[in-house]
């Protein structure tokens, strides 16, 4: 926990920042200056402490944060809800060697089963003097570094063609009393082709990002559903209208650091 975050005064100026929804600006402002953050910028963050700090719905959180990490500017591990800023060392390097124990001491404390912890050792690690581990990233989409959502589709797009045989992952049948959706979700050839028909000013995938981090991270009994691709498509029908479909123009997502 800090006491201050920095920010610097260009924040504003930045294409990238200037391009993001107005929440989406606001959940980064959040991110870097929140009481959860760490001299590391690494952190864990429930959904809870979101809407209880902003003052948000969990809807309204979970579309800020897929927006953010579409963009780059931050990831997120369903699992463990651990955060990284990716370039908060670049933006906040420990200015002593007290700061910079304890920022090793918290880079460390990231919980071995974070998706993302292999490639924060391997980005950061050099500037904390931590030896990265010798193992495969069991994050494979971050193996390269955090890919943007164009990248992400042309791989899975490669994945699908290399693979035309096998069917696509659907959720499990329901109970009596729902299912949850399973942590390695993702979304199915039909599901995508309804929404792209559906609303054809949305991106199917973009959309489905914060549809399994939401699911995924709701507690209790509302996290069960007994028909998932109902809830599907109810998701897709209100979901505001960020997320741009892949045909649109777009401006190429370039680094936050170099604007900050």
């Amino acid at each position: 926990m800090r006491d201050y975050g920095k920010v610097y005064t260009k924040f504003w100026e930045s294409e990238d920042i200037r391009a993001l929804s107005d929440d989406g600006r606001l959940m980064a402002l959040y991110l870097m200056t929140c009481t959860h953050g760490t001299i590391a910028g690494v952190f864990r963050l429930p959904d809870g402490y979101v809407c209880e700090d902003m003052q948000w719905a969990s809807e309204r959180v979970a579309e800020a944060l897929s927006e953010l990490f579409a963009k780059g500017f931050a990831n997120r591990c369903g699992t463990t809800k651990w955060v990284w800023v990716r370039k908060h060392l670049e933006w906040n390097p420990p200015e002593n060697p007290n700061q910079r124990k304890a920022a090793v001491k918290i880079a460390l404390s990231v919980p071995a089963e974070c998706c993302w912890k292999l490639d924060f050792m391997r980005v950061c690690g050099p500037s904390l003097s931590i030896e990265p581990p010798a193992q495969d990233n069991p994050c494979e989409t971050l193996g390269e570094g955090f890919l943007n959502q164009k990248q992400k589709q042309k791989q899975k797009q490669e994945r699908e063609e290399a693979s035309p045989s096998a069917p696509p992952p659907t959720p499990p049948a329901a109970d009596s009393r729902g299912t949850r959706l399973p942590a390695d979700w993702t979304l199915p050839a039909d599901w995508r082709e309804w929404a792209a028909k559906t609303r054809p000013d949305l991106d199917p995938d973009a959309v489905a990002e914060g549809f399994r981090d939401f699911w995924i991270g709701k507690p209790g009994k509302d996290g069960r559903k007994a028909d998932w691709q109902a809830t599907w498509r109810n998701w897709v029908r209100s979901t505001k209208g960020q997320f741009l479909a892949a045909s649109a123009a777009r401006t190429p997502a370039t680094s936050l650091a170099g604007a900050l």
